[in-house]
């Protein structure tokens, strides 16, 4: 994953490469795991719609028109999956914000527990002695990615076989994962350990890795933990209730705007910004929210990749700023006269957070945070209330709305 290059125009030669294999032969080989440097039956383009360097609508688009509805449905499922995962925690904020504290009382826990701190740096560095799970953890660290079905066994093994905090592990990838958000990386994690449908936890299963890794592994049976339930005891209450997605400031025509740009949406051409009066603009680096933890380097390095190739065709000039201090945000706007911060949608997550603690400084000097919303998440959100299957069966509704029938 290293030689990806994070921008628009080599996402775009991604997915039209990956075209050809978008149907029947993607949803017979996805599931199969050949490790780095062989990952030739998955697209690799998550890192690029994970930033909209890559619009989904386009990667469906792509796949209906080399495939036909039936050859590549499996395709088109797994775009939407991540759309769904966005709007549910958009639906459900609470889940993020007890994610959060969370985490927090974990990494509290582990500063004071020698052999739990032992025990996560042994499943960090890949020294547990399983193979399987050490050559992942590897894997995720030098490549900044793991198969889709390679995350789940990980996933698996360190709640279930290793006993470890699933906030941890899930921490762990969300700084090291390329294509890292918080909606994909948080339920996935919820999902395997049982939370998020509940009492349904994923076990790693020995016969499972061996098939589907082709060989490469073949752990014993005894060497992985039974799964006879999840975690779903640590969170008696269930689920919280679903929540009105948030309402939307959109941008105000003629009045004064500071442009901001951020990893989660690199593509503004598609907003048409030089219709506002833009006073002054932003890349705005935001990597280092992901964790308390540092963040790995190459998630950080292929964030600057995207915001200066965002920039550059902006066709506006920025200055690049960081996420420090909420406080600067309001400051920066208002030394160039702007009443309006226009921004791209930022969905629940460490930004989102951010910016809610920005706000107050944001409004003591009359300043709106705008925001342009993309009509595919529009289309897929008020679905997402429940399991996935409530917007697999609108799918069609969907792609006909978006004028992908």
């Amino acid at each position: 994953m290293t030689d990806l290059t994070p921008t628009r125009a080599f996402g775009e030669k991604l997915l039209a490469a990956f075209g050809p294999r978008m149907g029947r032969q993607y949803a017979n080989g996805r599931n199969t795991d050949h490790g780095p440097g062989a990952h030739k039956a998955v697209s690799m383009l998550s890192p690029y719609i994970r930033r909209r360097l890559v619009r989904e609508s386009d990667a469906v688009s792509a796949a209906l028109s080399a495939h036909g509805p039936e050859d590549a449905e499996k395709f088109v499922q797994e775009v939407f999956w991540r759309g769904y995962f966005k709007g549910w925690l958009e639906r459900r904020p609470q889940v993020w914000e007890s994610y959060r504290k969370g985490l927090d009382a974990d990494l509290t826990t582990l500063d004071r527990d020698r052999r739990l701190r032992r025990d996560v740096d042994r499943a960090m560095a890949g020294q547990t002695g399983l193979e399987c799970f050490d050559a992942w953890a590897a894997e995720l660290v030098d490549t900044g990615y793991l198969h889709n079905h390679a995350r789940m066994w990980f996933a698996s093994i360190w709640i279930f076989t290793l006993g470890l905090p699933w906030r941890l592990g899930a921490d762990f990838f969300f700084r090291h994962l390329l294509d890292g958000d918080a909606a994909s990386n948080t339920l996935g994690w919820r999902w395997v350990a049982g939370l998020h449908t509940r009492g349904k936890p994923y076990p790693a299963d020995a016969q499972n890795i061996a098939t589907f890794t082709a060989g490469r592994f073949t752990p014993c049976r005894s060497d992985l933990a039974e799964v006879p339930q999840g975690l779903e005891a640590t969170e008696p209450d269930g689920l919280p209730s679903v929540l009105p997605l948030r309402p939307v400031m959109s941008p105000q025509p003629g009045r004064p705007t500071a442009l901001l740009i951020t990893d989660e949406d690199c593509r503004v051409e598609d907003f048409n910004p030089s219709a506002l009066d833009i006073r002054t603009a932003a890349t705005f680096v935001t990597g280092h929210l992901r964790s308390p933890l540092p963040v790995s380097d190459l998630v950080l390095q292929f964030e600057d990749g995207a915001l200066a190739d965002a920039a550059a065709r902006a066709g506006v000039g920025l200055v690049e700023m960081q996420a420090n201090d909420p406080a600067g945000l309001a400051r920066w706007a208002a030394d160039a006269g702007a009443t309006q911060i226009v921004t791209p949608f930022v969905t629940r997550g460490p930004l989102r957070d951010w910016l809610d603690a920005a706000t107050p400084s944001l409004v003591k000097q009359g300043i709106t945070l705008c925001e342009w919303q993309r009509d595919w998440d529009k289309a897929i959100w008020p679905h997402a209330t429940a399991g996935f299957f409530k917007v697999k069966k609108n799918i069609p509704r969907i792609l006909e709305q978006a004028g992908l029938a």
